[in-house]
Formats: C-alpha cells, structure tokens, sequence
C-alpha cells in the first residue's frame, strides 16, 4: 500500500495536544500550517515513498573509498533541498524559513513514514545547523551555516568509538593545536550516518575529541567541525581533507542509510576548527543530540504510522475464515475478525499517543526559544528536556512493536519481504538503539530530568495530567465509559511511583536506576493517555474516531500502568543481586 502522510491527525493533534492554535504560532495561523504540512505531504509521498523499497533492496555501497547511494537517492536530494526543507527551523538570516519546531515534527514525521533510510541524511543537518547556531563563532557560522542550511553541504555527528559505545568518557579520538588557530584531529569513529556519499559535494563533520591537556572523564571533551574538503576564502572547495571512510557496515534494516567507519588522520591529521569552548564539547553536542533525539522520537512515529496503514489495508483485503455474526457462506475479510481489529486498534491508539507526546515536546522546545518573558521561556526549556526522553524511547518502542504486531497481522504473508511489512520491522528496531540507548533515555529521565527546577517541571506534568482527568470525569459518563478511571488510575500511579522514585534516588540510586525503564514506560503511559483522552474530548459529539482511539488506548494500553508501579516500588534486590541467574554455566 502507498504511504499517505496522515496530515488531519497531525493537525488535529498538534491544535488539541499540543498547542497549535496558541498565541506561540501567529505564523502557522490562517491555512499556513495546512499549507506547509500538505507540501511536504506531497515530498513524502511523492518523491520519497517510491525509494522506500529501492533503498532496502539496493542499499548503499562502498567501493574504494566512495560511497554511492541506492539509485534515485540523488536526484530525490536534489527535490528535496530545491524545496528548502532543510531550513524549516533555521534561522532566517542564514537561509532558513524560521518556522517553529512544532510544525517540523509534522514534516519530520511524514518523511520518515515514507522514507527513514533517506530521511537519516537531513536529520543530522538539522542538528548541526542548532549547534552552530547555539555555539559556532562568527567564522564558523559565516563559511559553513548557510550552505548546510540551503542542503548544498550535509553534516554528521561523530560520537562513537569501537572502544566507547555508549561511555564518551573513554572516546580517543584526539585533537592537537596547530597554532594557527586550527586543531589537527586523529582517531576513528564508527556508526556514523552518512559519514560518506554522494548526495552533496562537501560534508561537514561534527566530531568529539579530546586534547592532550585535558581533563580525564568528559569534562575533557571538544568539539570541532572538520570538512571533507577544506573551503577557501573565496568560498570555494580547497583541497581535501585529511579524512576517510574506511567502510560501511552490513545492516539489519535502513539499508538506503550508509553507515560509516570513519578514519581522521592518516597523514598528519585532519584540520578541524573548535566550536564552543574547549573542553566544553559535550554540552555543545548535546545541543545537536537533544534535537536529534526528538527526532528519532519522531522516526518512530512515522514508521508506526507506515505499519499501521500497511496492516489495515492487507487487513481489509485478506479474506479468511467467517467473523461473528456473518451471514453470508464467503470468507470474511481479517479486519472483521475482533482478534484482528483489536491488534489494529492497539497499533493505530499507540501510535496516536506516541505522537502527541513528541508534538508536545516539539512545543515545549518552541515555547523555550518563543516564549514571552524569561520564566516561560525557562518553563519550556524544562518541559523540553523532560519529555524528550520519553518521547524518544517510547515513540521507538511503539515503533518496535506496532511494527511487529503489522507482521503478525498479515501472518505468514508478514514474514515474506514481498508485502513490506518486514521491512518496517527490521529499519525500526535500530531507533531504539542509536542516539543514545532507551535504557539510557530512562536513566536520563531518573537520574537528571526528575529533578529539574527541585521537581517543579515533573509536578507541572503531573498537575496538566490530573486536569484532564478531572474533565474526563466531568463528561458523559455513558460516552466515556472506564476511560476516566483507566487514565485516573495511570496518572495517579505515575504520581506515586515519582515519589517513590525521587526518594530512591538520595538513598539508594542503584534501585532507582534498576526501575527506570519501567519507570519511564509508566511515564508514557499516563502522558500519552491523557493526551489521547484530551483528543477525544475536543472531538466532542462530532464523531468517534478520536473517543475509539482514547478508550482504546485506556482499557488495552494504560491499564497496564498500576503494575508497572508496583514494579518501580518494589524490592529491586532480584535485579541487583542476580550473578547466580546470569553465570555463564547452566
């Protein structure tokens, strides 16, 4: 089945989830975010869906030193940035449209539902273009911000190491003063997306290094911008870099998405340019990090998206067995089966929730740089950087499962490559790895978030949550059905097991973080409930669509809530103590 941007769920959601229609957005008002969003609906559909299965069956290959992407990748480029879709965030004096983080999520969400091995490729330019914006000086912003903004340069962000996966405490890569003002940068990264291609003519390396002189751990962490090719002062491309790619990895899905080794150094060592401070890298690329976290939050929206679509068409078509209740002696289709519609259901209200809860980051994000005074601003920020961690694991493990459950709905015919189900499933399982692990997402949101402002944000979450409960309680009883318990009962446990979460944490932090996965999943599931429930609400009596997904979502999803506090509240020693379960030897 062809991809179809779902632009009125987007819309509906980003007006009644998340703001649209607020004060914060006299730009998107009057059909402009309508407008907006359907053109990249047509980019989506039109041009990047059709490379979904070439990109898969095709890839990208590596043969000496060059990396040539899946055939129609370039040309879909050069559509791409002719229609300026790199700069929907940036800044308008660089090139960009300057236009708010919430309407990106739409765009971001709908080019990954089409295409997430392509859509990789600007998604790391995005969050270049934030770190430069945030911490390049002048000279850097001058030679490089307007053409990676325009598309005509991509960028990368190079973290990891084969020694230091997730620990950028033990990263090697070291950087030399030159004494020009410039630094030389040795080492090797691996797992880099699109390190090397074909798409643009120069590509700008973010890369994480460390100086001779500085201090142990990752307080003694740069960061630097080193191009493929070095640029002259008349702007032009100089010689090249001294960088490689040493190869690209053999993948379980998004093969469209060259994932590179990449080599700095061989003779001599590559120049790069420091942006921010040195030793202060860390924060500058957690600038690009953060953003690009949401994204991949998004990713997994769109994916889910995809396999919902893709099983409700095969589940409409598909005629096997005869459903309750029909009268007729033919085959009925799977969709009328209640086993079938349940799954379907199931996927397209998880789906749904993780939505709302990264359009509600995305405005947190907006109301961080667009807010009117200082304090709303600061709100923002930590909304932000509360719901971020959320967004991302949970939209990827929604992603994870909806599209395990799309190839259960199509049975067998879901494990053969032809349907496309298995593809969807195998691109979404790395979400939930890259950009930093779901687990460590949960130990960001115990270890750090939790505690923002002395628990203020966190309190202000759950206070927005008890709201919309109290209103569900206040509407047509016969209409909402257990809804208003269901969701009640998972904000309230996510209230008690935060207690209990911030106690754990000054006394014994070890158990905190043995519960932060389900944690961060109970988290969700209160915030994506309540979301879902305030949809429902706005619908009013003007359907059911909204109301169907809510309930859903509450008796099927939500209800799981109270277990997974008594998970977070109980005795963590089983986890703690386990050497015995886990030996080697049975």
């Amino acid at each position: 089945m062809p991809y179809r941007a779902p632009v009125a769920d987007m819309l509906f959601t980003m007006t009644h989830a998340a703001g649209l229609s607020s004060s914060l957005y006299p730009d998107l008002a009057d059909g402009a975010a309508e407008a907006i969003l359907g053109e990249a609906a047509k980019m989506a559909e039109g041009v990047l869906a059709p490379l979904h299965r070439v990109g898969d069956q095709k890839g990208a290959t590596f043969a000496n030193g060059t990396v040539t992407t899946a055939p129609g990748w370039p040309e879909a480029y050069r559509r791409w940035i002719e229609g300026g879709w790199m700069g929907v965030t940036a800044p308008e004096a660089h090139g960009g449209m300057g236009l708010p983080h919430l309407l990106n999520a739409g765009c971001i969400e709908a080019w990954n539902g089409a295409n997430m091995a392509f859509a990789l490729a600007p998604l790391l330019s995005v969050g270049a273009i934030e770190a430069l914006v945030a911490h390049g000086d002048k000279q850097l912003r001058a030679t490089y911000l307007d053409r990676i903004v325009s598309g005509e340069w991509a960028a990368t962000m190079n973290l990891t190491e084969p020694q230091a996966g997730s620990d950028l405490a033990a990263l090697r890569t070291r950087a030399e003063r030159a004494g020009d003002g410039s630094y030389k940068i040795t080492g090797q990264k691996i797992y880099i997306t699109y390190g090397e291609h074909d798409l643009t003519e120069n590509i700008i390396h973010l890369v994480l290094a460390r100086l001779p002189d500085a201090p142990a751990g990752t307080r003694g962490i740069s960061l630097f911008l080193v191009p493929k090719f070095l640029v002259r002062p008349d702007g032009g491309l100089g010689a090249r870099n001294d960088l490689r790619c040493g190869g690209i990895e053999h993948k379980m899905g998004i093969h469209g998405s060259p994932t590179c080794t990449m080599i700095f150094g061989d003779n001599g060592g590559a120049t790069g340019f420091l942006i921010g401070e040195e030793n202060r890298g860390l924060a500058c690329m957690f600038t690009m990090m953060n953003n690009a976290r949401l994204s991949v939050g998004l990713q997994g929206v769109g994916v889910a998206e995809r396999a919902t679509q893709t099983a409700i068409a095969f589940a409409q078509e598909r005629r096997q067995g005869r459903a309750p209740g029909e009268k007729s002696d033919g085959m009925s289709p799977i969709v009328a089966h209640p086993d079938v519609r349940r799954m379907l259901l199931e996927m397209r209200a998880a789906t749904a929730a993780a939505r709302a809860i990264c359009y509600m980051t995305a405005q947190a994000l907006d109301l961080a740089h667009r807010g009117e005074t200082p304090d709303i601003r600061r709100g923002g920020l930590e909304r932000a950087g509360l719901l971020t961690p959320v967004a991302k694991a949970y939209a990827t493990d929604v992603a994870n499962e909806v599209s395990s459950q799309g190839v259960q709905v199509h049975g067998g015919m879901g494990f053969i490559e032809e349907t496309g189900a298995a593809q969807m499933m195998r691109d979404a399982r790395i979400a939930g790895i890259y950009e930093g692990t779901n687990g460590i997402q949960a130990i960001d949101l115990v270890g750090r978030k939790l505690a923002l402002s002395s628990g203020a944000a966190l309190k202000a979450e759950l206070a927005d949550m008890s709201a919309l409960v109290e209103r569900l309680r206040a509407a047509p009883a016969a209409r909402m059905g257990s809804m208003p318990a269901r969701i009640g009962a998972a904000v309230e446990a996510l209230a008690q097991a935060s207690a209990h979460m911030t106690g754990t944490l000054e006394t014994d932090p070890a158990a905190a973080l043995a519960a932060a996965t389900p944690y961060l999943r109970l988290f969700a599931l209160a915030r994506g409930g309540s979301a879902l429930a305030a949809l429902a609400l706005a619908e009013g009596d003007s359907g059911d669509k909204w109301l169907t997904l809510a309930r859903v979502y509450a008796q099927n999803i939500a209800c799981a809530a109270p277990a997974l506090a008594l998970t977070v509240c109980d005795d963590a020693r089983p986890i703690l103590a386990a050497q015995s379960a886990l030996a080697g030897e049975p």
